[in-house]
């Protein structure tokens, strides 16, 4: 019993590490071919349309109710600290902070993550198996240079600019809370906002987002690029791709943390 558990963990370390070198050979020569991401512009487009104009339903939403939530979470935290007293000036200044640094890039990227991660994995997984990435080397075609790098780029151009729609959709919804159900005044609310707002916030919350939309594509890529099994493989590597970038935006979004702040 004891030795199956040791072979089961011995070799749930190799194949993560396995899987690593995969992905950090797979970045490098992403990065050799990188100035071919503008040549073909249609690819480019063609990515960045699927991994942000077709997510911006799914953004918003969650967007939305994330705002409202901070604010109501924030009101509600302010009176358990400060019994009483009149906290309604730093609402919005709470709020704001909270979605620039962390929630907006982070919860934006998990959902990134489910969305373009895992199907950028299935659709290049299936090239795989169904030996469409063999025809492309046959013909003389760089799986990489036709593949991952439009992907890649598009994640990382494309994931600050769904952040930057989520921090205006998630103050809306954190002004709505605050002004319909806490009467909070919208010059009360937006005025903390305004008077504590720091640029740098917003920055660092969009090196999040290009670290975490990059990252987001490069797994998938390289779990697709790996895919083997047929139908069955091409579902295992489409959960593995969401739950391999959901992982790193966590472990990055604490390094970055650590490095920004």
């Amino acid at each position: 019993m004891i030795r199956h558990i040791l072979i089961w963990i011995g070799r749930t370390f190799l194949d993560f590490f396995s899987q690593m070198g995969n992905f950090t050979l797979l970045f490098f020569q992403i990065l050799k071919n990188s100035g071919y991401a503008f040549r073909n512009r249609r690819l480019l487009i063609e990515q960045m349309v699927r991994i942000g104009v077709e997510s911006l339903p799914l953004i918003t939403v969650m967007s939305v109710f994330t705002g409202a939530v901070s604010s109501w979470q924030g009101a509600y935290q302010f009176e358990s600290v400060i019994p009483g007293a009149d906290t309604s000036g730093f609402l919005g200044a709470a709020v704001s902070t909270a979605l620039f640094i962390e929630l907006c890039p982070v919860l934006t990227g998990i959902v990134n993550a489910g969305r373009a991660g895992a199907s950028i994995a299935a659709e290049i997984g299936t090239m795989k198996v169904t030996e469409q990435i063999d025809a492309l080397e046959t013909l003389a075609i760089s799986p990489v240079r036709y593949l991952a790098v439009p992907r890649f780029t598009a994640g990382w151009m494309m994931l600050p600019v769904l952040v930057i729609y989520s921090y205006l959709v998630a103050h809306l919804g954190g002004y709505v809370v605050a002004f319909f159900l806490l009467g909070v005044s919208s010059t009360r609310f937006f005025g903390s906002v305004q008077k504590y707002f720091l640029t740098y916030n917003v920055i660092a919350g969009l090196i999040k987002a290009m670290v975490f939309g990059g990252g987001t594509a490069l797994i998938g890529c390289g779990i697709g690029f790996s895919t083997e099994g047929g139908a069955e493989g091409v579902g295992r590597s489409t959960i593995k791709a969401f739950v391999f970038s959901a992982a790193f935006i966590l472990v990055a979004d604490f390094v970055l943390a650590t490095i920004l702040f």
